[in-house]
């Protein structure tokens, strides 16, 4: 039986798919220094309306499609002649009035999905839309250039498949201690304590032996390694909040961890837009201001780059329900520290000509992941990213 399947049908595979690394060791010629890069990835999952994050203040036909949830030029925070923000993102604007965001518009994919499992699959693997993949794209990163247990942590109890490798996968955890109480279990512990050299030799068996010791020894390092707790009243009691102030806490205690991921959940906005996202992107923007002055008071905020993405955003006109209902094209947000293009990066929707009541795409998301592994990681992104792209000059 070939490994994956062995994995996939075991119960062992059920833990692993949550909890478990690959065979992660190091970090491939990094420098535990100052100078070692990190990447934050923020989902706002449910697809975030970008419309009315993003906002095109002085285009008409934005308040004549959405006469009851437009947002009023008056109220918003503006960024540009053109386009301002979301009046409850108060720390993103203060970030973004200190140079620390680049606002990129019209992202997607050519041949949308309109579908949240299905055109989350697509951002999580980086593939055609008409291809699927059982690897994210941050999964394949982990395959090719990291060998560490802890590359790559989502603070969740579950593990997105971005973080999907073929042969690594990154750590789902809530804080430094839950795992190692996990693994400290006598079921587990027997485990790993009685393997032997011969079932580390045999192949099914002794990944599953490999990966759980690994695991145990992350578990160990994570929750000796973390040292630094956050001060109260740093970070917003939300669930965002919460997530990143972790975040900063394994990041200054000096974790050798690339890959940071996390979700805000709950942007499914089909009814009743305005208060349910209004108040989501307040707790967006204050988490985030809180990260960014955490690890700027720190020091690392210098080697800290942070994404910001939603699956998909929504349609321009708004439902009968003031809401608005499935879409295409969105916003996405880089933020980090002395970025070449910090700003609005490229014009706002053209809401005259939209694809069929949805915005059109002028940039495809993979040429940021592009970016990112290329010129943000100093890796070659050829065999990650099912396209290659020219660079946007943002990083």
């Amino acid at each position: 039986m070939k490994r994956r399947a062995f994995i996939q049908q075991s119960s062992l595979g059920v833990i692993g798919s949550m909890f478990l690394p690959g065979f992660l060791q190091g970090m491939d010629n990094y420098d535990l220094v100052k100078g070692f890069r990190r990447l934050i990835v923020i989902q706002l999952s449910g697809g975030n309306d970008g419309l009315n994050t993003v906002v095109p203040i002085e285009d008409d036909n934005y308040y004549r499609l959405r006469p009851s949830i437009a947002i009023k030029k008056e109220e918003s925070l503006k960024i540009n002649d053109l386009l301002a923000l979301n009046p409850a993102l108060v720390g993103l604007h203060e970030l973004y009035k200190e140079g620390y965001v680049s606002v990129i518009n019209n992202v997607g994919y050519p041949n949308p999905d309109r579908s949240h499992f299905r055109s989350m699959d697509i951002w999580h693997t980086a593939v055609d839309s008409h291809r699927y993949s059982k690897t994210g794209w941050l999964g394949r990163y982990l395959d090719s250039y990291c060998d560490s247990g802890h590359a790559a942590l989502e603070i969740d109890k579950s593990l997105s498949l971005s973080l999907r490798g073929e042969l690594r996968t990154g750590l789902a955890v809530t804080n430094s201690n839950t795992l190692r109480r996990t693994m400290k279990n006598p079921y587990f512990n027997d485990l790993v304590t009685a393997s032997s050299t011969a079932d580390l030799d045999e192949d099914n068996q002794g990944y599953l032996y490999k990966t759980l010791i690994q695991t145990s020894q992350s578990a160990d390092y994570l929750a000796e390694t973390h040292t630094v707790k956050e001060s109260p009243g740093e970070f917003p009691v939300t669930p965002l909040g919460k997530k990143l102030s972790t975040v900063s806490q394994f990041i200054r205690s000096g974790f050798d961890t690339q890959v940071y991921y996390v979700s805000h959940n709950g942007f499914d906005s089909h009814v009743g837009q305005r208060n349910k996202q209004d108040r989501l992107l307040g707790q967006y923007g204050s988490a985030l201001q809180s990260l960014v002055q955490s690890l700027e008071k720190s020091g690392d905020m210098e080697n800290t780059l942070i994404m910001t993405f939603s699956e998909f955003g929504r349609r321009v006109k708004e439902n009968g329900s003031r809401g608005t209902d499935h879409g295409k094209a969105n916003c996405l947000f880089l933020i980090g520290k002395d970025m070449n293009k910090a700003g609005v990066y490229n014009t706002g929707p053209n809401l005259s000509a939209l694809d069929d009541g949805d915005l059109t795409y002028s940039i495809d998301f993979r040429n940021v992941y592009w970016d990112i592994i290329s010129e943000w990681f100093g890796k070659d992104p050829s065999q990650l990213i099912s396209q290659r792209f020219d660079s946007l000059g943002i990083i």
